[in-house]
């Protein structure tokens, strides 16, 4: 196999920007989401809605995380928390009004293993999930989740075509949301090519692919890249991968949801 070259630093005048936040502040619902939106100190907090029954069953963990004035928590009754959101929400007894966060740069992502101090260079092996036009929020929620699980340096996806930070992404991300960078780049294809510059190996998923992830996987530095359910990868996307590799699932099963594709083929790549 080829090797790849020494990674570059990456030329911040060709990565797209941050991902740009949405026109205004969102509801965070749930107790995992809202209490982990309240301990991250990134995240603007505006309006903190609970029940009495939530306050009883988190007032240990919601007491420490309420610092300032400004997140007073307002005790009110399911049904006021209902109307702020959709029908569908599972709010737990508590709401959380925030401002999107501020995610960083493709380019502060891409700094090598070795030139971050607080990580040693062997200790973590650096992984990228790229979601090429996921659109269900349930799904990325969950395909954040095993990001944090996995220890994954970010999620990147197209600015366009992707899902937005909202309150149904953030409960199904179930906190992870606040720990996993959550990166939208204006060019896809160009993204993946900064990485390959940066060092990262691109591999893609696809259930067609000849060889199995096991027999795919180049070590080092990876790009993991998914598509949507049913398209699968674009073809510019595949074009630009260096790898294309499937997961080994068995007749009837010929694929997995694009969440729990994510899952195991993290599982698979951090346990090298």
């Amino acid at each position: 196999m080829t090797k790849r070259k020494p990674p570059k630093a990456p030329n911040r005048s060709r990565i797209s920007p941050a991902r740009p936040r949405p026109g205004g502040p969102i509801w965070l619902f749930g107790a995992h989401a809202v209490l982990a939106a309240l301990a991250n100190p990134s995240r603007k907090r505006l309006r903190l809605l609970l029940t009495p029954e939530a306050e009883q069953r988190h007032g240990t963990r919601l007491r420490p995380l309420l610092g300032d004035a400004q997140t007073a928590p307002e005790k009110v009754k399911r049904e006021q928390i209902e109307q702020k959101l959709t029908a569908d929400s599972v709010h737990q007894g508590l709401a959380l009004l925030a401002e999107p966060l501020e995610q960083p740069d493709l380019a502060d992502i891409l700094i090598p293993a070795t030139a971050r101090p607080q990580v040693p260079a062997a200790a973590v092996r650096p992984v990228i999930l790229v979601l090429d036009q996921v659109t269900d929020p349930h799904n990325v929620g969950a395909i954040l989740r095993s990001a944090a699980a996995f220890g994954v340096a970010a999620v990147v996806t197209p600015g366009r075509h992707a899902a937005p930070e909202s309150g149904t992404l953030a409960k199904a991300a179930s906190g992870a949301l606040e720990i996993v960078p959550y990166v939208g780049v204006t060019n896809l294809v160009r993204a993946l090519e900064e990485m390959k510059q940066a060092g990262f190996w691109s591999l893609g998923l696809a259930g067609e692919a000849e060889r199995t992830l096991a027999d795919a996987d180049p070590g080092g530095p990876l790009a993991l890249v998914l598509g949507a359910e049913g398209p699968g990868l674009r073809r510019l996307t595949r074009e630009h991968c260096d790898l294309i590799a499937r997961l080994p699932t068995r007749p009837p099963i010929e694929s997995l949801n694009v969440s729990n594709a994510a899952a195991v083929a993290l599982y698979a790549i951090t346990s090298r």
